[in-house]
This record gives structure tokens, sequence and C-alpha cells, in this order.
């Protein structure tokens, strides 16, 4: 994470403008359960910006008087879910909002994931043109390498700030309808699909990399920085390859989850749930 700012007296100052509630030690729900679902409250309805310092364990304690075990709990649970940092030394801060979350085990884009959660999106196109496939996105696409293809790079935003940077190859054929695009606002797979191109089934993979100059630039982070890339392979219902990305998203700011069940009825193992488009 980025070092925060330096507390102010807003930063230190109680979460609620009114005495926070109490918590209820014969509730059902554990105490802090009660205190972690509170902070989130709070945190919202106050609209605490990412990095804003909350108080610390002792002015926790006496703002909903409980003990600081509850305190430590709650925010160990509020630190797994990504909703605050801790920074050694400084404090506990709000922690940046971690979005597309779905993007490993749905068809969705960037575009449509993101304003499925009331977000806004929007990308920075710095290449749109035709150029030969190298051995990599010719092996990915199943085309001769040296054939054409259409390469898009876009950084993308998500609510202002630099989330990812997207390289996305597809066939030549493709050239007439996406290079004359405008993809600063729109869905690629929106634009594809109002021309009768639809993803049908694809194959993900997430791993963790570091940031090299180019992408700590764009993406505003130091070189070295953690990054997560996530390549894709979309087919269309034929299993014509449509679409090769390769996208690296900030570590600080991405969070993925994938879907599990049962590999096969009776088994004792599990597997990926494998999610399709129609």
């Amino acid at each position: 994470m980025t070092n925060p700012p330096a507390p102010t007296t807003a930063d230190t100052a109680v979460l609620s403008d009114t005495a926070p509630a109490k918590m209820v030690k014969d509730a059902s729900l554990p105490m802090y359960k009660q205190l972690c679902d509170q902070l989130i409250l709070e945190i919202s309805t106050r609209k605490l910006a990412p990095g804003h310092r909350l108080p610390g364990e002792h002015g926790m304690c006496e703002l909903y008087g409980v003990s600081r075990t509850v305190v430590r709990q709650a925010l160990g649970q509020l630190e797994h879910d990504g909703v605050i940092e801790r920074v050694k030394g400084k404090g506990t801060f709000v922690a940046p909002r971690k979005v597309s979350e779905s993007l490993v085990h749905t068809l969705r884009g960037l575009y449509a994931d993101v304003e499925s959660r009331g977000g806004s999106v929007y990308s920075d196109v710095r290449r749109q043109e035709l150029v030969p496939a190298d051995d990599t996105v010719a092996e990915a696409l199943r085309i001769p390498a040296g054939e054409p293809v259409v390469v898009l790079e876009r950084l993308r935003y998500v609510e202002d700030s630099p989330w990812s940077l997207t390289t996305t190859y597809l066939p030549g054929g493709m050239a007439e309808i996406v290079l004359g695009a405008d993809l600063r606002n729109q869905s690629l797979y929106a634009l594809l699909a109002s021309k009768g191109i639809r993803a049908h089934h694809g194959i993900r993979s997430v791993e963790a990399t570091v940031a090299n100059r180019t992408q700590a630039v764009a993406l505003g982070i130091v070189k070295g920085a953690p990054l997560m890339q996530l390549r894709s392979i979309v087919y269309d219902a034929a299993d014509r390859p449509l679409e090769f990305f390769v996208a690296h998203h900030r570590g600080d700011q991405s969070r993925f989850e994938v879907v599990i069940d049962a590999a096969s009825a009776g088994s004792g193992t599990a597997g990926f749930h494998r999610v399709t488009t129609g």
C-alpha cells in the first residue's frame, strides 16, 4: 500500500457525529461482528475516503464500550475483508476499495462488472491498430504467426483512479468493427454483441507479478509493486477464438474470487465452476 497521509484532526476524530451505538452483550450476534457491522456502516454513511485514519484500539474501546479483545477481533476481520488497512506505527486506515471480484469466473468485461456494482469506469485508449501476430498471440487465436490482428491497449480507470493496463488482441476480421470505434466509455463486448459477435465460453488465469517501469508509470505505482496478471482467451459458440488479452491490475486495488463446487456427484474433489454466457 502507498503511505497513508499524515493524520489530521479530522483523521483522528470519532467515527460518528453522534454517540455511537453500544454493543449488546446478550445479542445472538457476537460482539466483534456487531462492531464490524457498525464500523462498515459508519465508513459508508460518512463516505470516508481511502487513507482516512480511524481511531486507535483504545479509542474504539471507549467509543463502543467493548474490550480490546473485541476490537482486535473486529479489526482483524475487517482487514481480512479488505475494508481497512493497519500500518505498524502509523495506525488503522480505510482501505482502497477493491473491485472486479467476479472477472475470473464470468464473461462480463470490466466495464459491465464495475457498472453492475454502481461504479464508473473509462479507458485511455493507447493503441488501436492492426499488427502482425507474434507466436503467443497466434497460438491463442489459432491463426498463423504474422497474420494481422487488432491490438487494443487500454489504461482502465475505476472511479478516476488508474486500475489496470490491458492489451487485447482480436482476429483481423474484426478490424472494420473495432478500429473506428470510440472505446473510451464503451464496453468492447457490448460493441461486438451489437454486431452479432457474442462470447460464449473462455479460459482465464490469474497470477501474481510485479510492475515493470512502463506499468508502474501508467498505473501510478512504484516499480516492483505487486500486480495481478489476468490472462484470458474467449471463444464463440462454435469454439472459435474471439479475443486474447493480458491485463495487469494494481495489487492494492484488486481482489479476485472464483466459484467452486464438487467436480462430480459423490466425488471427494472440488473443481472450478465454469460459467458461460449465450
